[in-house]
Formats: C-alpha cells, structure tokens, sequence
C-alpha cells in the first residue's frame, strides 16, 4: 500500500497532526495514513517533521491537519477518504512544493 511513485515524501513538511477516536468505525484509513506517515522510511525523508498523535475518546471524526515549511495547511476528513486519497494529496503537494521535484519534471 505505498503512495503513487514510491514511498512517501515528508521533505516539505513541517508538521503533521493526527486526530481521531480509535473506538469509531470509520478511523482504519486514518490509522493507515499514520502508519505509513511515521514509518522509518517516511521519517528518514525529514527528521525535522513532527508527527503528532492525538487519541481522543469524544467519538470525533477523524481528521489530519498537515502543516508545511511554507506555512499553508493541508485539512483532511478521514471518515470520508482512503489511505490512497490521503496519501495521494499528501504527495501531490509535497511534489508542487519541492524545487527538486519540479527541476527533475522538466528534464
């Protein structure tokens, strides 16, 4: 279950913030999001990104707030996407904002 292109990328961002109750129904892709998110591999990409679990017992719905360098937010309802979405849209910005990633697009 690895994001499109590989593994997943945490060079620009900044911090990630991880919210939901675990005794709901609709969390697992959440969970899964975390879980690849704070794998060694994803964490090697940018020892500076702090990934924050917050276990709520409120039956609140699951939410992961993504903060990066540049400052702008990424808000993300988990009930209502998959792993793959999340994962997805993570990478998506991820790639818009790395210089790297973009000088390597035009070649």
């Amino acid at each position: 279950m690895a994001a499109s292109g590989g593994a997943v990328v945490l060079k620009t961002v900044k911090k990630i913030i991880v919210q939901f109750c675990p005794f709901e129904s609709n969390v697992r892709s959440t969970r899964e999001f975390l879980i690849m998110v704070g794998a060694e591999k994803a964490r090697v990409t940018n020892r500076n990104c702090e990934v924050i679990t917050d276990v709520k017992h409120d039956q609140s719905e699951p939410t992961i707030d993504i903060t990066f360098l540049d400052g702008e937010r990424l808000v993300m309802k988990g009930s209502k996407l998959t792993t793959q979405e999340m994962l997805s849209a993570l990478q998506t910005r991820c790639s818009a904002k790395d210089p790297q990633a973009k000088a390597g697009d035009k070649k």
